[in-house]
């Protein structure tokens, strides 16, 4: 198995994805998701691999279960 080179975003990548996740979606669907990945220069998997560890990030703030997606934001 190859292992996945870790990318960290830039502080300019950062801000395109805080911005998406604070006032566009939590749960972009895949359109968006490329969108925002294109966007950035980020790949879409690095891009969803972000998204779902920021998600798990808030709900842990918030409180709820890092993994339900019973209640919706």
């Amino acid at each position: 198995m190859a292992m996945e080179k870790r990318v960290t975003p830039t502080e300019e990548q950062l801000e395109i994805l805080e911005y998406s996740f604070c006032k566009v979606n939590k749960h972009p669907d895949p359109t968006t998701l490329c969108l925002i990945a294109a966007e950035t220069g980020l790949s879409e998997e690095q891009t969803l691999k972000w998204f779902k560890q920021r998600l798990a990030e808030w709900r842990k703030s918030e409180g709820l279960p890092s993994e339900s997606r019973s209640v919706r934001d």
